[in-house]
């Protein structure tokens, strides 16, 4: 009875640690269970390459370009730059979604992404991923920590 007991015990608290680590406000959450503007791509395959830039400058924040279109089922690699001197974010979602999860930010900016729809880079850094655009419709690209994105660091992706 003392073993079942604390084979259960061991169970229901591996359950809950795991549930805490992958809830949205932990650190290093990810949010493999479906994507709004698509699927992760597969860096073997052709790939259009688009490239931005993430600065600060002037009082703003922003992405250039800040604005991408592509066609439904488009891979894209993009190319990530972080040209300014403040760590930058890319995240790949619908305004909703980005809206959310700044202000989850707000409340853990140090929050580490695993998300195949999201990069953070620090200054003068690069880094790369690719995505397959598997839905129509408008989606936006920004930088969800705290006050970059009311500082106007947002892009829109217009898939048609």
């Amino acid at each position: 009875m003392n073993r079942a007991l604390t084979a259960a015990s061991l169970i229901v608290v591996s359950t809950l640690a795991s549930a805490a680590l992958a809830a949205p406000g932990a650190p290093g959450h990810s949010h493999n269970s479906g994507f709004s503007a698509g699927e992760p791509g597969n860096p073997k395959k052709p790939a259009r390459i688009v490239q931005v830039v993430m600065r600060e400058g002037d009082g703003k924040m922003m992405f250039i370009p800040d604005r991408v279109e592509v066609r439904r089922g488009e891979q894209v690699r993009f190319i990530l730059r972080n040209n300014g001197e403040l760590d930058h974010e890319f995240v790949l979602a619908t305004k909703e979604e980005n809206v959310k999860h700044a202000e989850e930010m707000k409340k853990n900016p140090d929050m580490e992404h695993d998300d195949p729809n999201a990069k953070r880079l620090k200054p003068k850094k690069k880094d790369e991923f690719v995505w397959r655009f598997t839905k129509g419709g408008t989606f936006e690209f920004g930088c969800l920590i705290p006050g970059h994105r009311e500082a106007g660091m947002i892009g829109t992706v217009f898939v048609k």
